[in-house]
């Protein structure tokens, strides 16, 4: 018997209930609140207010007209901008690189699937989308490093910054496809030195800092370091040829990074299945990131098939082909089997315990496993002699293609509506996101 979990699972209600403050979506935090309540004109004598506006007050006891309103609204602009921005980098989720994860892969999938328009418009999506991450991420780091530590030393939080890894290996998947070798090469540098930095950080955290007990602290969201692993094979194996009297000792390390990726990815699913199969499961507990479980599973069959796709000129590391190919072909069987069992999981939540579904940064980890998957069936018809898999493949595609716009759209509505609520007395203040759930 292990371990009992003293927290009680959240029951299913019938109806619609909000959701408690600890476990709302981290795209909806606020670090700071600042708004009109707190503004005052030059030689302003109170507060400003207007009857029936969220901008309402008086000033020196004479009522301001729509006209005083507008002016007083276009003066705040730029400081509501800023105070806005500020908040949002203060309480940026450490995984949003999924965003470029998911974009970047359907991308890269339409890209061999000859759908160049689509694959351009999403790979320039990217091209802005990575590029303002990763200024959000140093302006983070610089101005509010405590929370950027806070988040690194937090056992159940850390993992996500694995998506920084990923979404340079991915991006730069789509630079080489586009004749960018030197970008793709420098991309693919950088995420190897922070792949190194992260994977002996987070496990020290998971060693030294965690206080959960049992089984508690699994997460789905620690399959992401595997997703980073795999995703350093795959671009790897396309920049090898262009390190020069490097390529051999490249191939090599590839061939490693596959099999640590490999190790880790059978240490965590052990103990990812215990948690949720042993173990009460709440509502709050089913979050998008158990979809990591099997995108982690998809790029491991992705990783494989492109190692098998490409000549190392090594001949020991053409003995391992016979491995690799078996290897390959159980992980993609695994992907496979763990669809239907989370689309059952989505079901239970959303339609059994009517749990509204709303937008958050962790739902782009539920689009990038669609569109990895559909890569890897596609690679691993290629290596395989096995058309089938295309037809599974390009299926599978239009249906990340399908989530991947409702999921944008959902961003765009959340951006909108939290730049235009901010500061507003009706406005709830999200608590921030803590990594709770599976």
């Amino acid at each position: 018997m292990g371990p009992r979990i003293t927290k009680p699972a959240r029951q299913c209600k019938a109806g619609f209930e909000r959701a408690p403050a600890s476990t709302r979506p981290p795209g909806d935090r606020r670090a700071h609140r600042s708004g009109p309540q707190g503004a005052r004109r030059a030689g302003s004598r109170g507060p400003l207010l207007i009857t029936n506006n969220p901008y309402q007050g008086h000033e020196g006891g004479k009522v301001m007209t729509a006209q005083d309103d507008q002016a007083e609204r276009d003066s705040l602009l730029s400081p509501r901008l800023a105070a806005w921005i500020n908040g949002e980098v203060a309480a940026l989720y450490p995984g949003y690189f999924a965003l470029v994860m998911a974009t970047g892969i359907i991308s890269n999938a339409l890209f061999v699937e000859g759908r160049r328009e689509l694959s351009d418009l999403l790979f320039w999506i990217n091209a802005l989308a990575y590029p303002w991450l990763a200024i959000l991420t140093v302006a983070r780091a610089l101005r509010f490093a405590q929370a950027l530590w806070s988040d690194l030393t937090n056992p159940r939080m850390v993992f996500s910054f694995f998506t920084l890894v990923a979404a340079s290996d991915v991006f730069g998947v789509g630079l080489q496809l586009r004749g960018c070798a030197t970008a793709a090469l420098a991309l693919w540098l950088f995420a190897l030195f922070m792949w190194f930095v992260l994977i002996y950080l987070s496990f020290s955290v998971l060693t030294f800092l965690n206080t959960a007990h049992g089984a508690n602290v699994v997460h789905g969201g620690w399959l992401i370091a595997i997703v980073g692993t795999e995703s350093l094979v795959i671009l790897g194996t396309l920049v090898a040829p262009t390190a020069g009297e490097f390529t051999p000792a490249v191939f090599v390390l590839i061939h490693m990074l596959w099999g640590v990726g490999l190790g880790l990815y059978a240490i965590f699913v052990a103990l990812f299945a215990y948690r949720i199969f042993f173990f009460e499961v709440g509502p709050d507990d089913i979050t998008p990131l158990l979809w990591v479980v099997m995108g982690a599973a998809a790029i491991s069959t992705n990783a494989g098939s492109t190692l098998i796709l490409t000549a190392s000129g090594l001949p020991f590391l053409d003995l391992m082909r016979p491995f690799i190919d078996g290897v390959t072909l159980i992980m993609w069987a695994w992907a496979t089997w763990w669809i239907p069992l989370l689309l059952l999981f989505g079901i239970w939540k959303h339609g059994v315990c009517r749990v509204p579904l709303t937008y958050t940064p962790m739902l782009w980890s539920l689009v990038f496993p669609l569109g990895m998957y559909s890569l890897a069936s596609l690679r691993l018809s290629l290596a395989a002699d096995f058309p089938p898999l295309h037809t599974i493949s390009y299926a599978m595609l239009w249906v990340a293609v399908t989530v991947w716009a409702a999921t944008f759209i959902g961003l765009v509505i959340t951006v909108w509506r939290s730049f235009h609520a901010f500061g507003r007395e009706d406005m709830a203040r999200p608590a921030q996101q803590d990594g709770s759930g599976i």
